[in-house]
């Protein structure tokens, strides 16, 4: 009756059926991707098996960084109040990581207990023994910032003499703040799809891994010189990942480093290893060629389904809008809560600049202002700009108001200050306010 229908029709799989992309990762991963990593001990070369905590918890914020810098300042600033375990001074402090979780109760959880929590993502982390967990807790305390992320505080490294050079970045600084504070924010809202984004690449590895192990399989002696081959493999490596490269149109990006890989073969047996598997590594293909679609699918339908789902609470709360956002009463807002106009503090240098141009009816033309203007040296587009803003009544021509607003936003610009899209009400020179409305 399906006679019609080709083998490879036939053979093809419907994609997997999910309810959460959550769901779908943890499905996935344990059916299709985890048996692939088992049969070719993936595990021991390259990175744990994932557990459902790594699927479920938070994103991570991880804070490196010199000792008395400000890490853990830093935290309690995102979270305005104490954490416990918290020290804070001019000396090294931190001598422990500090895994910053919410949780309803304060308190802390040490490190032993911890990596055998399942619900928490440390298990892994019980290789390290005790003289790791011993410098390893979680401080748990219910606060709104703590809802969308996880923070993780280190002890400071300890480096070279410090930076002494003083310089005077702030604006820098300030922008660079207000992008930090921004990806900080959509964390939660980019957390599915780098999840399924490293889902994807940790499968594209396993897969390069499986060829890899595959083929120095194929290579062993049955019997005699088992010693010498394994050497030989391993000096060998490079040729080998070059001729998988060729065989399976892999590309050179999803190899591991042949130095790290040469050093972990040396402790392995290869005679252990696992012959090529088809059929595992065809689940893996039709994991990335189909069930991966349906996922991505999932995530733009959560993302619209969703509220917006940014970090809130703490720091978060009122930075960018009010008198205690970034760059306010600065540049173009200079003055704003000001009674006089601002501009009005510079006029009389520009008025004497004003009627050195020649003005006609109390106006100067364009091209008189134009020779003044491009003193500044910035450039035309900027200029014209300036010019948009400052021309109020749109005659062509500029007033001895105008003309001082034009040069207060040159300034304005010099200073490294943005220029606003539209003129501010509080520049608009005081006579024109009825006219601007």
């Amino acid at each position: 009756m399906f006679s019609w229908l080709g083998a490879h029709d036939r053979g093809k799989k419907d994609p997997e059926v999910f309810q959460t992309v959550t769901d779908g990762l943890k499905k996935l991963y344990k059916s299709k991707l985890l048996p692939l990593e088992e049969h070719y001990r993936f595990h021991e070369f390259h990175s744990p098996a994932l557990d459902d905590a790594d699927f479920d918890n938070k994103p991570m914020l991880l804070l490196v960084g010199q000792y008395s810098t400000g890490k853990t300042t830093f935290i309690r600033y995102l979270l305005e109040q104490d954490f416990p375990g918290m020290r804070i001074g001019p000396e090294p402090t931190t001598d422990c990581f500090i895994a910053v979780m919410n949780g309803d109760v304060e308190g802390v959880i040490p490190g032993n207990a911890l990596v055998v929590d399942p619900k928490k993502p440390f298990r892994k982390l019980n290789a390290f023994g005790n003289a790791f967990l011993n410098r390893f807790m979680c401080a748990q305390l219910p606060n709104p910032v703590l809802e969308s992320i996880s923070i993780i505080d280190t002890p400071g490294i300890l480096s070279g003499e410090k930076q002494r050079i003083s310089r005077d970045n702030r604006k820098l600084f300030e922008a660079e703040e207000q992008d930090l504070f921004k990806d900080i924010q959509s964390l939660p809202r980019n957390a599915a799809l780098r999840k399924l984004n490293d889902l994807i690449k940790r499968a594209r590895l396993a897969k390069v891994h499986a060829y890899i192990i595959s083929a120095l399989r194929k290579e062993m002696p049955a019997v005699f010189g088992k010693d010498s081959k394994k050497k030989e493999l391993i000096n060998s490596l490079g040729d080998i990942y070059a001729r998988i490269e060729r065989e399976h149109q892999i590309s050179p990006g999803d190899f591991p480093n042949t130095k790290k890989m040469q050093d972990l073969l040396q402790g392995q047996d290869f005679a252990k290893f696992q012959p090529l598997k088809l059929k595992l590594l065809e689940t893996v293909d039709d994991m990335l060629g189909n069930d991966i679609a349906q996922l991505m699918t999932l995530v733009r339908q959560e993302e619209t389904q969703r509220p917006v789902q940014i970090v809130k609470g703490g720091a978060f709360e009122g930075t960018i809008n009010g008198p205690f956002g970034h760059g306010y009463g600065e540049g173009a807002g200079e003055g704003i809560d000001d009674l006089e106009w601002v501009v009005i503090r510079d006029k009389p240098s520009y008025d004497e600049i004003f009627y050195t141009l020649s003005p006609i009816n109390g106006k100067v033309t364009g091209a008189n202002a134009k020779k003044e203007m491009v003193k500044s040296k910035l450039p035309n587009t900027v200029l014209g700009k300036i010019w948009k803003l400052a021309d109020i009544d749109k005659d062509g021509m500029l007033d001895d108001e105008e003309f001082a607003l034009a040069n207060h936003l040159i300034k304005v610009k010099l200073e490294g200050h943005e220029l606003p899209s539209e003129i501010p009400q509080h520049l608009i020179p005081p006579s024109k306010r009825k006219l601007a409305e």
